[in-house]
């Protein structure tokens, strides 16, 4: 059961933190709207679309992304607050155990820890999946692939020279179809062609197709061609951030997907499933280093706490961003990329909590 303790930490632990949401949010999105508004009146955005089909899902996205970093920021806010008007210290002259103090802490950072990793699988996406769209119609370049080719389930394999989204055209398509014994079955060229949007019929222009038989092989050619096939244009061409928009199982299923086809981008997306459970999981180590650095009043009052904080957190992201380079360009492995900082920095907050207990 809550003491009075509990709820006045937890009280001042989740205000500070929406506040300084709020604050960070409301100051995100200005900046974001003064660098990309010209792109919105010149390609005609109506304000509804703007305000409820990207701002409110931006807020959504960035505030979820960065909750840990506000929470650790928060955490140092009001705990260095509380130690400056010695509200801190009756509570360690009561005899109660450093665990006790902790405990509320850990409470709240829990509750704003399974919001986080609910939204990251399940919430987010379908809110990234709207504003992408609004970003596609409204302020993002026209897409465009070169030279692509994958190697699809089913032992087909594809290339094109080129796509641009803005025609939906793909140009120098190639198909070959092999089977177990990588014998070539069939192939099909095409200069031209087209995905129907939304399912996986083509139309190819000036196409040439080859069918490979026991004795003789059957030869076709022709203008114009309606046939379907294993894949849609949405699988081929898509942009980095397409992750960001797929949920728990939708995202699990796209990677198996991926890798089946040989992609070099499946490290990215394994990055992207990872992050959504170890980011939320940094609240814990973070809550922890913010009350170790935080719960004995120092000279230079609250803003050399800040000062501390701010440094382990530009600390903390430098270390994420250097496994995750490596983990895309290296060869190491996704899952430890992602855990990797936060066992390190947990390792820190366990010596700086055993230090603040004394």
């Amino acid at each position: 059961m809550l003491k009075i303790l509990d709820r006045y930490i937890i009280r001042k632990f989740l205000a500070t933190f929406f506040f300084m949401l709020g604050v960070i949010m409301i100051l995100a999105m200005v900046f974001d709207l003064a660098d990309k508004l010209g792109e919105f009146i010149e390609m005609g955005a109506p304000a509804s679309e703007i305000i409820f089909e990207y701002y409110v899902n931006f807020i959504l996205f960035y505030a979820n992304m960065f909750s840990s970093m506000i929470i650790f920021v928060s955490v140092i806010w009001f705990t260095a607050k509380m130690a400056q008007d010695t509200e801190i210290i009756p509570i360690w002259n009561s005899g109660k155990p450093f665990s006790r103090f902790v405990r509320p802490y850990m409470i709240a950072a829990t509750i704003l820890m399974l919001i986080s990793l609910f939204s990251n699988h399940f919430i987010i996406p379908g809110s990234n999946k709207e504003r992408l769209a609004f970003e596609e119609r409204y302020y993002r370049n026209s897409m465009s692939v070169e030279d692509y080719h994958a190697e699809f389930p089913g032992n087909q394999v594809v290339y094109f020279r080129t796509y641009t989204a803005d025609n939906n055209l793909i140009h120098d398509l190639v198909i070959e179809q092999w089977d177990e014994n990588r014998k070539l079955k069939s192939f099909i060229k095409a200069g031209t062609a087209e995905n129907v949007r939304g399912s996986k019929e083509w139309k190819l222009h000036n196409y040439f197709e080859r069918i490979v038989g026991d004795t003789n092989d059957i030869v076709r050619n022709g203008q114009e061609k309606d046939t379907t096939f294993l894949f849609s244009i949405d699988e081929m061409a898509t942009r980095e951030n397409i992750a960001e928009a797929m949920n728990f199982f939708e995202l699990r299923a796209f990677i198996r997907r991926e890798r089946e086809k040989g992609s070099t981008m499946v490290p990215t997306y394994e990055i992207e499933l990872y992050q959504r459970t170890s980011y939320p999981f940094a609240t814990y180590v973070l809550t922890i280093i913010g009350i170790a650095v935080a719960s004995r009043k120092k000279r230079g009052g609250v803003g050399i706490n800040i000062a501390i904080g701010l440094g382990i957190i530009f600390i903390y992201i430098f270390a994420m961003k250097v496994t995750t380079v490596s983990a895309m360009n290296l060869g190491f492995p996704t899952y430890l990329a992602v855990w990797v900082p936060n066992v390190l920095f947990g390792g820190v907050a366990y010596i700086l909590y055993k230090n603040a207990k004394r």
